[in-house]
């Protein structure tokens, strides 16, 4: 009998095992370090199958563990998982970090029977009521094998990762922090920047808060994370982050120089370097990666009474269902007055063509 186990089921815990209950409901599941509502919340909706409060010996028939705790949690768990787990079970962890945990692993002599895991999907909500088995459809999930890692233990790895709808990517756990610095930790810490910029300068109107819209508002959204996550995170990836940073506030202090000089051959190549990368960075539906598939479409209608549910009911007597409506309300970085967002590639498309047959002016995400 193939054994997993779960050390915590929040989130993104759950939804691996509920992926796995999914594809293979011969395994035998079994779950502990978690709230007891959570954990009778998981029996008895039959993800797993036992259920434990301790992380202890119950986990010593497993051949396969998830540590799903915050990092340092997964970390303190290692010494006791190293008493009890035979010598072919594969540990492996769901963190965004991986240096700590790999090093602790190496201290240890688990080098064998560990390999780091990343899945790159989440949600504003968390928990274990809101896990699914698609919140990881599409979406990049990294594998950090160690130097000892066993070719079959990968593999197995690499089936939990189809398993889950994901796609697969190899990386040492170095670059793999090294990359996530760059195109998520400190990407979090300018937004929040750009916040405090904003709080610490605006009038006494707040006249800065009261306009800001369209771009400030789309690269600041994330500055409404946890500021307990990101302090972990920040503190657990400490060297990578500030390398980044560095390099970036290099990059500020340049484009400073050059405003102060007026110099606008320099400013010109500063957006034109960064325009031809962003665009060949896809948003389009069947990108995978941290932004999640949208289907959307801008368009442009007159800001008058009744004229959104005008639209919606052209769209409704087709059977075509909206997801989401948002009001543009600053025009300057996009084409048209209204966003709106569906299920499926497949409403989408049918509503570009409904919509334009009705001389309505449609302009799809780039």
């Amino acid at each position: 009998m193939f054994t997993v186990g779960f050390v915590g089921l929040g989130l993104i815990g759950g939804s691996i095992a509920r992926c796995l209950r999914e594809t293979h409901p011969e395994y035998h599941m079994i779950a502990c370090g978690a709230s007891e509502k959570t954990l009778n919340m998981a029996l008895q909706d039959g993800t797993v199958d036992e259920i434990f409060p301790q992380v202890d010996s119950h986990l010593s028939a497993c051949s396969l563990i998830f540590l799903c705790a915050p990092v340092e949690y997964n970390i303190g768990y290692l010494p006791v998982l190293k008493k009890i787990i035979h010598k072919n079970c594969l540990i492996t962890d769901v963190g965004s970090t991986k240096a700590e945990i790999h090093e602790a692993v190496n201290q240890l002599g688990l080098s064998d029977q560990f390999i780091g895991g990343h899945p790159m999907a989440g949600s504003e909500k968390s928990g274990y009521s809101h896990s699914n088995t698609h919140l990881m459809e599409n979406a990049w999930y990294v594998l950090t094998p160690t130097d000892d890692t066993d070719p079959s233990a990968l593999e197995l790895m690499l089936e939990c990762v189809h398993n889950c709808r994901a796609q697969h990517i190899v990386l040492n756990y170095q670059e793999h922090d090294r990359i996530v610095a760059a195109i998520s930790h400190v990407p979090h810490l300018i937004a929040a920047g750009l916040v405090n910029l904003v709080q610490d300068n605006d009038n006494s109107l707040h006249q800065m808060k009261q306009l800001a819209a369209g771009g400030f508002k789309d690269i600041t959204r994330i500055a409404s994370s946890s500021p307990v996550m990101w302090e972990q995170i920040c503190t657990s990836n400490t060297a990578p982050i500030a390398d980044i940073l560095r390099k970036y506030i290099s990059i500020m202090e340049g484009i400073l120089t050059d405003v102060e000089k007026q110099d606008g051959k320099s400013i010109n190549y500063f957006f034109e370097k960064s325009r031809d990368y962003r665009n060949t960075i896809s948003d389009k539906p069947k990108a995978i990666g941290y932004i999640k598939p949208e289907y959307s479409i801008y368009c442009d209608i007159v800001d008058r009474a009744g004229a959104i549910a005008t639209l919606a009911t052209t769209l409704s007597t087709h059977q075509i269902s909206i997801k989401n409506i948002g009001i543009i309300h600053n025009r300057s970085f996009e084409d048209g007055a209204l966003k709106i967002e569906f299920y499926t590639e497949e409403a989408m498309e049918n509503a570009i063509e409904i919509l334009s047959k009705w001389n309505y002016t449609i302009t799809r995400r780039k």
